[in-house]
């Protein structure tokens, strides 16, 4: 099959301002990619990309296309990939280190400094027909995996990660303020390390339904409950919301000897309890992204040990991504929403 030369892709050329695009279809260089791009998770980063033209210290310079949450299938390859591999399903995990430098050789590649991550500038994302993916990060997935399953690996591996670094394990008592769609997931992933009681919070009803049908605990209402009757409670504490008053609210629950993971994107500074950090012994740490999470986030979800069925609560091609972007700040039933290049009509594209 051959491919087109020029694709559909919605391109962000200022702060609120994305246009849908012709533009070439880019070619695979050695050990990379080419993947027909079948669904794609919309992030708060993208969001953020969108309003303010930047995240942290990564400004946008130029056209960008944005979308880092990734599945699709294997059109192309560049030299050195088998073209057995076209063809192949896959989840995409959306970075490039440099495989070089000493945190790249022991394993711990997100920390790479030369890290290159997939929408953000100056790397293009996948908000299009067609995006470029080194070989070894487009992870086979199985038949039974759907396509916005498999795009939903991504943030599934950003709550895989925190499990990681809280050490959730069998019989783990843990707190997570938050529950968007990756206070949600991690929710889900700490069940399926072990937890045996997870309790989350969050001021949205609907999201704190939705918390109690995917295995929380206790689902509390902050602007009605404190965390007073948990005093000392939490084995791990996991942070989902970036809200200030959310994590400063939540180190008096956390156990002597407890781990408190920050997961959301909040403000460059934080107020924090030092001295009841020091004296309960309390490990204060973040995340940045993940690493090798994909093959635990591909299995949990295959295996159906979490599930991500119903987390999708809106479609949208790439006609209207400013649209998806915004969703989750327009509706306040909206989980996850998913961009699907294939419901783009196909006369949309100037």
């Amino acid at each position: 099959m051959s491919l087109p030369e020029m694709m559909a892709a919605s391109v962000l050329s200022a702060p609120r301002t994305i246009e849908l695009k012709q533009v070439p279809v880019p070619q695979p260089g050695p050990g990379q990619v080419l993947v027909r791009v079948t669904a794609v998770g919309v992030c708060g980063s993208d969001t953020h990309f969108y309003e303010t033209g930047h995240v942290g210290d990564i400004v946008v310079q130029g056209p960008l296309l944005l979308g880092h949450e990734t599945a699709g299938v294997i059109a192309a390859v560049g030299d050195g990939v088998p073209s057995e591999r076209i063809g192949t399903r896959v989840a995409v995990e959306p970075q490039t280190p440099c495989r070089s430098c000493e945190f790249c050789k022991s394993g711990r590649y997100h920390l790479c400094r030369k890290i290159r991550f997939y929408g953000a500038w100056p790397v293009d994302g996948s908000f299009a027909e067609y995006a470029l993916v080194d070989d070894d990060f487009a992870y086979a997935i199985p038949d039974s995996m759907s396509d916005e399953a498999a795009a939903l690996v991504e943030p599934v591996s950003v709550a895989v990660h925190a499990a990681r670094r809280a050490g959730v394990t069998a019989g783990a008592k843990v707190l997570i303020t938050g529950a968007g769609p990756i206070g949600i997931l991690n929710l889900e992933v700490a069940r399926a390390f072990g937890a045996t009681e997870v309790v989350i919070s969050d001021p949205i009803p609907h999201r704190r339904e939705f918390a109690l049908a995917h295995g929380a605990t206790v689902a509390l209402d902050p602007a009605a409950s404190d965390l007073s009757a948990y005093d000392e409670h939490f084995d791990i504490y996991i942070d989902a919301s970036a809200h200030a008053g959310a994590i400063g609210s939540a180190f008096p629950a956390i156990k002597r000897g407890g781990i408190a993971v920050l997961v959301g994107m909040g403000g460059d500074e934080l107020t924090i309890p030092i001295a009841m950090i020091q004296h309960r012994e309390i490990t204060l740490t973040g995340t940045f992204r993940y690493v090798n999470t994909w093959p635990t986030a591909i299995d949990l979800i295959s295996t159906g040990r979490i599930d991500v069925s119903d987390i999708v609560t809106g479609r949208y091609g790439l006609e209207d991504v400013e649209g998806a972007l915004m969703k989750a700040q327009t509706d306040p039933l909206a989980i996850k929403t998913m961009i699907v290049p294939a419901l783009t009509p196909t006369s949309s594209a100037g």
